[in-house]
């Protein structure tokens, strides 16, 4: 009977232990605090990281007092990617509520090798802004893929103006006198940069595509990239892209200034906005490779050859 007792006295005590944390727990870490903080959620990153840096940036008491919190809230897969406006002066359940609303800023990912209309419709489903508004104020080749927060009341001016400060502050001065020392303006840079990332799939294909592309231009070589053919011929309604997958002989007969097979020298304009890698790739492109053909498999994997017969028998081997 004494073991009894003991053990209902020991529970007891234990809930009241636990239930004098839990109130502690959450309670606001500062209810004299009224200054706010913006607090950062990104993507995918999981509740206990975001547990984490709420500590550290002391707007909870307790961890294990605002998981619970969540948990009895049913909220956890309710918590959104985004960044916050919180106060020390908040109690857990405030701030557990506002994580699943109220965000001031939205996530735009920008992927590498998008053209304008491709991003353009990326934005306006997020953003809700007219296609071709956007289209109409942008430039291709210079909207830096990224992942970026922006303003959920943002117009297309000034979603541009962030994707294109991203680009300055990547393509820097010194990236841009780099190109200067291979005999290049930015814009060409770029143009080539937007061809190599279309082309090469992979990071260490880049440089020798790059390579070569800058060894043909050089000597008054077409390009012969398939990439700028799949630009000039613009949306595909059967395959739903912008990107066709398959060229035929005709098409690479199509009259544009973005046909590098039938015109030497560079496209007007970029195809595409490409990332650091495809732009490093020109930086660091030698345009004293031996190699003067590359090709592309169904897997992505680069085959060079030097010879225009080594580059038909290729052709053969990998692509029919």
């Amino acid at each position: 009977m004494k073991k009894i007792k003991f053990s209902i006295f020991l529970i007891v005590f234990l809930f009241i232990i636990f239930y004098l944390y839990y109130k502690q727990g959450v309670l606001p870490y500062n209810k004299n605090d009224k200054s706010t903080k913006i607090f950062v959620i990104r993507p995918g990153e999981s509740l206990i990281n975001i547990i984490d840096n709420l500590a550290k940036e002391d707007l909870i008491r307790s961890k294990i007092v605002f998981r619970l919190v969540v948990e009895q809230l049913g909220i956890g897969r309710k918590i959104q990617a985004g960044d916050f406006r919180l106060s020390p002066s908040m109690n857990a359940y405030e701030i557990a509520k506002t994580l699943t609303h109220g965000t001031l800023d939205l996530w735009l990912t920008i992927v590498e090798g998008l053209r304008k209309e491709e991003i353009a419709e990326i934005v306006s489903k997020k953003f809700n802004i007219r296609e071709i508004e956007f289209i109409s104020l942008t430039q291709e080749g210079y909207l830096f893929p990224d992942t970026y927060l922006i303003p959920k009341n943002a117009n297309s001016e000034i979603v541009i103006s962030i994707l294109k400060r991203n680009y300055k502050n990547k393509v820097n001065e010194n990236i841009i006198n780099q190109a200067k020392t291979k005999g290049l303006t930015e814009n060409e840079l770029i143009i080539l940069a937007s061809i190599v990332e279309k082309e090469a799939k992979y990071k260490d294909d880049k440089v020798k595509v790059g390579s070569i592309l800058l060894k043909r231009l050089k000597n008054n070589w077409p390009l012969q990239a398939d990439a700028t053919i799949q630009y000039a011929l613009g949306y595909q309604p059967k395959e739903k892209t912008w990107w066709k997958k398959y060229l035929t002989i005709n098409d690479l007969k199509i009259d544009s200034p973005y046909n590098t097979y039938k015109y030497t020298g560079l496209p007007p304009l970029p195809i595409c906005n490409p990332g650091l890698d495809s732009i490093n790739a020109i930086i660091n492109a030698d345009e004293k490779i031996i190699y003067w053909f590359y090709l592309s498999d169904k897997t992505g994997k680069m085959h060079y050859s030097v010879t225009l017969d080594e580059h038909e028998r290729n052709i053969k081997k990998y692509l029919n």
